[in-house]
């Protein structure tokens, strides 16, 4: 993907420098204990099954509240980690800001305010609205304040646990979760949060619907930057690559041996990748209503 150097967002937090104190408390001791079980028993493909469940727990439940106080780490090391993470900073911040104008667009045209969302870097553990987010969840979106949290070392494990590499299969990463802001601000997730757990779950639930909805999302954004000719040879094929490696169905065979559809959050492989290149090839929110869609 073609972007520009040096850039700079004003709705990007950097606090990779920073670190939580210990302790600390929200959902996080239990969260964190499970992720963690899940991480030594099946890698990081089990992280990300737990790691959706919990997400959608802590949005019923957004207990939490600001940032506390973090001492800085000056060792040399972590100076030298945060400027080698530079151009991958860049990168996301470009992304992140491409995506938003993107929607800031599409919602002018429906006549619709759009409010920006923030985007906080950090490293190992961060605290939010939705209580403690940790390295080893992934990228998320917290509804409460309206923030998408990323440790850049998921990215590593994008490459080389799930084989996924590509900085485009890293763009539709924020875009995805960027589609999850937008939901918030159409009131879709709080329908679906509200919505009882029949309805909710299992692989044609609700909450696989809200999921492939913000794939076809990003697909949306892909198709913007397909149009301003900032796309490289590759690069979609990068994403619909990313998001097969990241189905349901696909993270469960490689942890269990099992797959398990009643048991989905996000959408099987093919789901993913047909709901990202059906709002590539339409640009349009309207192409993008997995609600109504039967099959999915």
């Amino acid at each position: 993907m073609r972007v520009p150097r040096g850039y700079k967002s004003s709705q990007v937090d950097d606090r990779r420098g920073e670190q939580l104190p210990a302790g600390g408390g929200g959902l996080s001791a239990g969260g964190a204990n499970l992720l963690g079980l899940l991480f030594r028993r099946f890698g990081l493909p089990g992280v990300l099954v737990g790691a959706a469940l919990l997400y959608f727990a802590s949005r019923s439940d957004p207990g939490g509240g600001a940032v506390s106080s973090r001492s800085h780490s000056g060792s040399a090391q972590a100076s030298a980690e945060l400027t080698k993470e530079q151009p991958v900073v860049e990168f996301v911040s470009f992304v992140f800001d491409d995506a938003q104008n993107t929607w800031k667009e599409q919602f002018g045209r429906e006549s619709k305010p759009y409010q920006l969302a923030r985007l906080e870097l950090f490293r190992r553990r961060i605290r939010s609205a939705c209580g403690l987010g940790e390295d080893a969840m992934g990228p998320f979106y917290c509804p409460g304040d309206g923030m998408v949290y990323i440790d850049l070392s998921f990215y590593d494990q994008l490459k080389h646990d799930l084989g996924a590499p590509g900085d485009f299969a890293q763009a539709y990463v924020i875009a995805h979760e960027v589609g999850h802001h937008v939901q918030h601000l159409l009131g879709t997730d709080q329908k679906v949060h509200g919505a009882s757990r029949a309805q909710q779950s299992g692989d044609g639930g609700l909450l696989v619907r809200l999921e492939l909805q913000a794939d076809c999302y990003a697909g949306i954004w892909a198709h913007g930057t397909d149009r301003r000719d900032l796309l490289e040879v590759g690069d979609v094929e990068e994403a619909l690559n990313a998001a097969g490696k990241i189905g349901d169905d696909t993270l469960q065979r490689s942890a269990t041996g099992v797959v398990r559809p009643e048991s989905f959050t996000h959408g099987s492989s093919a789901q993913r990748q047909r709901w990202f290149q059906r709002g590539y090839s339409s640009g349009q929110r309207s192409a993008c209503d997995t609600f109504s869609a039967d099959p999915l």
